[in-house]
């Protein structure tokens, strides 16, 4: 970036323009008074008074003229560390400012734009650059919602020395902080319906009858050269190795509704909020115990980034969990009014897995719609009431706003052979999580509430 230069698409005249609209409250002043002593000087006939009119007139155009023809190179950059960041967190901004021409530069002001949410707008006063030097500054920024928020454009402020003139060079380049939703450690309980993400164990084997059933795959960091297949190698070009065993990854599904109608409220603590944060713990909590994981939203879309949507292993699975969190830091509410296209995503697959839903308001079809997904393998749903989240009496009969009462849908999820538990406001999730391995599941259970209502 070139501080000062002129900009080729507004000319010359345009750059005078520009130079002379960031002339100060000061140099307006003097550009005022001076105008006022010449004329009046002019009128009484004082020469001494026209002299100082015209010095005072003539002083901030000048500083215009030097500071737009100022020649300052200068190259900026950022460095975000981290790029994503949970929450509640913070992240660190390095600028960098390198002087690359023969000359020093004047006083400068380094400013970057941040958006509102991440604090006020970081200003460093960065005095003379020498030639070829170096300037480091940095500040920190932090959000309790999460998003997706751009850091920059980098603006570069030049000033005159007498503070007469004031020019802003921006440069072109920005950087995203991802805020994801926070996630909470949970303990490693077993829940009903749940076999270990390996499937304790058990292996299929793929080509074992001899070299010429072998089925190889591309070469992955990590793996082990003894296994390497050096006759597809050759054919292929590439180094592969043998896949000669494959653990059985279980499978999980973590549901989670976005309808707008289902929820009331918003803000950090809202019951939405709330069910983001519950849905990414799972997701990495599932993730961290070898399971192969995907999200599913009640508009019917999967995030996996594998087969199906459920994401794959090592190296693919933790690029799949940034896939998914940065899919949780930018969801919201979908327009949606039912649950069939998350009902028909899941009988689509019709394999055994886990199933993990965060239910908001449900009415009597959406209820009954929800109690039908349950798969073979294990299903968990957590239901959460916009009536005790946003403060109103808990309601024991249905309602056009609030759907069924919460003691019904718990009982038409039980007896659909859910493990169903109601979330009061502000629950701690890891608790949540360690009562649903102690609360059975299947037909003619009864009903459980996180609340210990039954």
């Amino acid at each position: 970036m070139e501080a000062g230069a002129r900009d080729g698409a507004d000319g010359e005249r345009g750059g005078l323009r520009t130079a002379l609209s960031g002339l100060t409250t000061r140099g307006r002043s003097f550009l005022a008074a001076g105008i006022a002593a010449a004329v009046c000087a002019y009128v009484l006939g004082q020469d001494d008074l026209l002299r100082v009119g015209l010095l005072l007139a003539v002083l901030p155009l000048i500083c215009v003229y030097a500071l737009h023809r100022t020649r300052y190179r200068v190259s900026g950059s950022r460095r975000l560390t981290p790029l994503r960041v949970a929450a509640g967190g913070e992240a660190r901004v390095q600028l960098r400012l390198d002087n690359v021409s023969r000359m020093p530069t004047g006083l400068l002001m380094l400013q970057d734009r941040v958006p509102y949410v991440l604090g006020p707008r970081p200003r460093f006063v960065l005095d003379r650059v020498e030639p070829g030097g170096r300037r480091e500054v940095s500040y920190r920024v932090r959000s309790d919602l999460r998003g997706r928020y751009p850091l920059g454009p980098l603006q570069l402020r030049l000033t005159d020395p007498f503070g007469l003139v004031e020019l802003t060079r921006s440069f072109s380049s920005y950087d995203t902080l991802t805020v994801v939703p926070r996630t909470e450690p949970l303990p490693p309980v077993q829940l009903a319906g749940e076999s270990g993400g390996y499937g304790d164990g058990s292996q299929r084997s793929l080509a074992l009858a001899g070299d010429d059933d072998v089925i190889p795959r591309t070469y992955r960091h990590g793996d082990d050269l003894r296994r390497v297949h050096w006759r597809s190698t050759a054919r292929y070009g590439e180094l592969m190795v043998r896949r000669e065993e494959q653990p059985q990854r279980s499978r999980a599904t973590v549901l989670l509704d976005t309808r707008h109608l289902a929820y009331e409220g918003a803000g950090p603590d809202s019951a939405f909020e709330w069910a983001v944060s519950a849905a990414a713990s799972v997701l990495v909590h599932l993730l961290e115990r070898g399971f192969s994981v995907r999200l599913l939203t009640d508009t019917g879309d999967t995030v996996g980034d594998g087969g199906g949507g459920f994401s794959a292993a090592g190296h693919e699975a933790a690029e799949a969990a940034g896939l998914m969190m940065d899919t949780l830091a930018v969801i919201g509410h979908s327009e949606g009014a039912g649950l069939s296209r998350a009902h028909d995503a899941l009988r689509a697959e019709r394999g055994e897995g886990m199933l993990v839903a965060f239910f908001g308001d449900l009415d009597d079809a959406q209820a009954t719609l929800a109690a039908r997904m349950r798969p073979n393998g294990g299903a968990l749903a957590f239901l959460l009431d916009s009536g005790a989240w946003t403060g109103r009496p808990p309601q024991e009969a249905a309602g056009p706003a609030t759907g069924l009462a919460p003691h019904e849908r718990l009982r038409r999820l039980t007896e659909g052979g859910w493990t169903a538990l109601d979330v009061p406001p502000g629950a701690a999730f890891g608790e949540l999580w360690r009562l649903a391995a102690g609360t059975p599941a299947g037909p003619g259970t009864g009903t459980r509430t996180s609340g210990g209502r039954s």
